[in-house]
């Protein structure tokens, strides 16, 4: 559980927030985005202990493009829940807020709209105007807003998070983190799950114009109900994820990624295995905190296979382990005859997510696939992961084991 603030914390919150534009900090930390370092940032916790499962530069600053959306719905939901704000109030729309580019509802200067219209089209069609004209009518000014947002940002624990405006669009002074963000994120599913559902809007019908939500994993990966996504040249692609399972939500953010297909199927993969490690703890094993998602095997390992998976262009690559027996490969002169059947345990829409899917099956049904290779194979941007090598009765009882765990999975043989 996370703490709950006194109401003399949030008397004193208050009181700061009105003190916010008299004075700036005397020292401002270095919120600078490094250069010398892949673009690449990730992380999976565990939305109900906090506990981190998997980090990789995750606090490493970064910008947040869209993804800063969240903590300006943070603020929005503590007005609301707070009585300030109501969700039929009606927001008048500044100059300010109809300049804002695309993406937008686009109102026009001083026409009005509800609280409510507001925060869909923020959550579903990523409103920058929308995003400003929220900021406004809560704080006054955008930029009194992004004061209130970074104030907020450090009391909920968030290091290396500054705000300067309500949307995140391009500012090289607006900086986060994938672990920030994941504190936030967490934050706001404890603290106002009542409004949870904003972000689980798969589209959104305004004025006759109806709009699908950029989060293209809702609906598409089981268990996906939000959160946000966020690109701009600078900050590449970056999705804030949450899914729940088994009675266990993750939380996944993946930063810079070079594409949308990649970070999704990034963001894919560290949720499957991340609720892999969930389900293994409730079966009794121990698994350390922080254990590496992706196991680097030690070189030269009898029967290791690999593959590598990019993370992006510019990021460093990961080794995947997509089998690992003990024992040596049979020779080529051997026969396989009875050795022709296949097991195909998923479709994806990347490369990576079918390679992931592969590491997770071998892993956590190594008996059954012992002497099975797996193999991605595809064609049109749908990719399969597959095992192969396989003779009947031990492709049966492979799918039958896969099934009963509730994932997908079709065993056939290779025509001859």
């Amino acid at each position: 559980m996370l703490p709950s603030i006194s109401r003399f914390a949030r008397l004193s919150t208050a009181l700061a927030v009105l003190a916010l534009p008299l004075a700036a900090p005397a020292q401002t930390p270095d919120y600078r985005v490094p250069t010398s370092e892949p673009k690449t940032t990730s992380i999976v916790m565990d939305a109900n202990t906090g506990e981190v499962l998997f980090s990789e530069r995750s606090d490493s600053p970064r910008y947040p493009a869209s993804v800063t959306k969240v903590m300006t719905f943070y603020l929005a939901f503590e007005a609301l829940a707070a009585g300030r704000l109501h969700l039929d109030d009606q927001v008048v729309v500044s100059p300010l807020a109809a300049a804002q580019p695309p993406t937008k509802l686009g109102l026009r200067a001083g026409e009005t709209i509800s609280v409510r219209d507001a925060l869909n089209g923020m959550a579903v069609h990523s409103a920058n105007d929308m995003a400003v004209a929220i900021s406004e009518k809560i704080g006054g000014s955008e930029s009194r807003f992004a004061d209130m947002m970074t104030l907020k940002a450090h009391q909920l624990g968030m290091e290396n998070t500054r705000y300067v405006n309500a949307n995140g669009l391009p500012d090289n002074r607006q900086v986060s983190s994938a672990h920030d963000i994941a504190i936030l994120t967490r934050a706001l599913l404890h603290d106002y799950p009542q409004y949870y559902g904003f972000f689980s809007q798969k589209d959104f019908t305004y004025r006759g114009k109806t709009m699908v939500n950029t989060n293209h994993l809702l609906g598409k990966m089981p268990g996906v109900d939000g959160v946000k996504t966020g690109f701009t040249n600078a900050a590449g692609f970056n999705l804030d994820a949450s899914a729940v399972r088994n009675g266990h939500r993750l939380i996944a953010v993946v930063m810079g990624s070079s594409s949308g297909t990649v970070r999704n199927a990034n963001v894919e993969g560290l949720l499957l295995t991340g609720f892999d490690i969930e389900d293994r703890r409730d079966r009794g094993e121990k698994i350390p905190v922080t254990q590496a998602l992706f196991e680097r095997p030690v070189p030269n390992a009898p029967g290791a296979r690999l593959y590598r998976a990019e993370q992006s262009h510019d990021g460093d690559p990961i080794d995947v382990v997509l089998a690992h027996n003990n024992a040596p490969k049979a020779p080529s002169h051997v026969s396989q005859a009875g050795r022709d059947w296949w097991v195909q345990v998923g479709q994806f829409h990347s490369r990576e997510a079918a390679q992931l899917r592969i590491a997770l099956v071998s892993r956590r049904f190594s008996k059954v696939f012992d002497d099975a290779e797996g193999q991605v194979g595809g064609r049109k941007r749908i990719y399969v992961a597959r095992f192969t090598g396989m003779d009947q009765h031990a492709a049966r009882e492979a799918c039958s084991a896969v099934r009963s765990h509730g994932m997908s999975c079709i065993a056939g043989a290779r025509r001859v």
